[in-house]
């Protein structure tokens, strides 16, 4: 009797441990003080571009205390942010990329393709993975360990002259484009797209004038431009110069008249602040995520962390954009912890490099970022476009208003960069 009544309570002991099991595992882990997942990011929050790179710093801050303070960071363990302000100097970009790999980063992020650029054949050559909150075709063929939380710079033309062609455009034959690009990567990188698109499209290229970060009269361009009897003009810039170009256009008689588009890196709120809203009416633009006045839950709780600590960035499409890049940065983060755990992370290396690259990026799927963007972030074999998603914009009343759905922007190969 003594023997059956021990197996009885052995047998109800070990029930008891294997229903209980489960419900610790659920809890997740406990970070300890120490333990946080270390990430590298920098802005040009001062140098030629503060009015995107100052925005987008804040929209990292802020996205990290929401991730940290109400998510729990990611897996349960804090995220910690290196940040560094690149002042948009790509003689600074690879020093700041190797002491965060000295330091302990898993990953990294840059604000511009260009600081992209300056940093990809360094972490490229290590296998430390980044992403660029704007990238250009420059950075993301063919593919290695840089990736894109949004479609590039080609992929903003190839969506403005689709949507041009089918809803702007009245006459007959091939409308003429003319553009004007910044010289580097997100002027380059839009001319891939249009070079490899145009025919397909029907678009005509008439003429392409580029000019640079600092720029204060394109006058002459504009001339030449102007001669050549464009229907559309299509920039692809940051901001001030966008504005410059676009005054030089009034004044020269040609805006009103033919439609201006322009590319995600210059469309935002400083574009409006510094051209004046009657200047730019009209404008169209390409972004990668949903506006200020959009009706998902990533848009609320942007303007409950921007309103309590950054009211000056309220309804800047830069601050949106970091605050998207870092919230596909924890999802990243969630996903390597759970598929390899803490410790490897933690050792900062070459193996927790490819361990957040191979059990993290490259396990995204299905991630709707709160709503901030189209589709989903999803990562797809040989695309490091993690979202393939635009939206075409237009300026109305000193606002930035969507126009329409969400276009998804193909893959193209580009045999300069050595796609295959």
């Amino acid at each position: 009797m003594k023997t059956n009544r021990w197996l009885l309570l052995s047998a109800i002991f070990l029930v008891s441990i294997l229903a209980i099991t489960p419900l610790l595992a659920a809890c997740g882990p406990k970070a300890q003080p120490s333990q946080v997942l270390k990430i590298g990011m920098m802005t040009p929050s001062t140098g030629p571009v503060p009015e995107k790179g100052l925005p987008g710093q804040h929209g990292i801050q802020d996205a990290i205390e929401y991730i940290n303070t109400e998510l729990g960071g990611a897996g349960g363990y804090p995220i910690e942010v290196l940040w560094r302000d690149s002042a948009y100097d790509m003689a600074k970009v690879g020093t700041i990329v190797q002491n965060y790999m000295n330091e302990g980063a898993i990953l990294f992020t840059t604000h511009s393709s260009s600081e992209m650029k300056a940093a990809q054949g360094k972490a490229n050559d290590a296998g430390f993975p980044g992403l660029a909150t704007f990238i250009s075709t420059m950075n993301l063929h063919p593919p290695q360990h840089i990736y894109g939380p949004t479609p590039d710079y080609g992929d903003d033309w190839v969506a403005f002259a689709r949507y041009y062609k089918e809803n702007v455009w009245k006459g007959t034959g091939k409308p003429k484009m003319a553009m004007h690009l910044l010289s580097g990567t997100v002027g380059q990188g839009t001319l891939d797209g249009a070079q490899a698109m145009a025919d397909e499209i029907g678009i005509e290229l008439v003429d392409v004038q580029n000019h640079l970060i600092n720029t204060t009269d394109e006058t002459a361009s504009l001339t030449v431009i102007k001669s050549k009897n464009p229907d559309v003009l299509f920039i692809s810039s940051v901001p001030a110069p966008t504005a410059v170009i676009i005054k030089n256009a009034k004044d020269l008689g040609m805006y009103p008249g033919i439609t201006i588009g322009a590319a995600s890196a210059s469309f935002t709120k400083a574009l409006v602040d510094l051209a004046g809203a009657d200047v730019v009416e009209g404008v169209y633009g390409v972004f990668h995520t949903v506006s200020w006045d959009d009706d998902v839950p990533g848009v609320a709780k942007a303007k409950e962390y921007v309103m309590k600590n950054h009211p000056e960035d309220y309804g800047n499409m830069d601050y949106f954009s970091t605050w998207s890049t870092t919230l596909i940065i924890r999802e990243i983060l969630e996903l390597a912890v759970k598929n390899v755990g803490y410790d490897v992370l933690a050792k900062g290396d070459a193996a927790a490099w490819k361990a957040v690259e191979e059990q993290g990026i490259q396990k995204l799927k299905g991630y709707t970022v709160e709503g901030l963007q189209g589709g989903t972030v999803t990562y797809t074999p040989g695309d490091n476009r993690l979202n393939k998603f635009l939206r075409i914009y237009q300026i109305q009343d000193g606002k930035i208003v969507a126009l329409g759905d969400w276009q998804e922007a193909p893959l193209i190969k580009y045999a300069a960069y050595g796609d295959q």
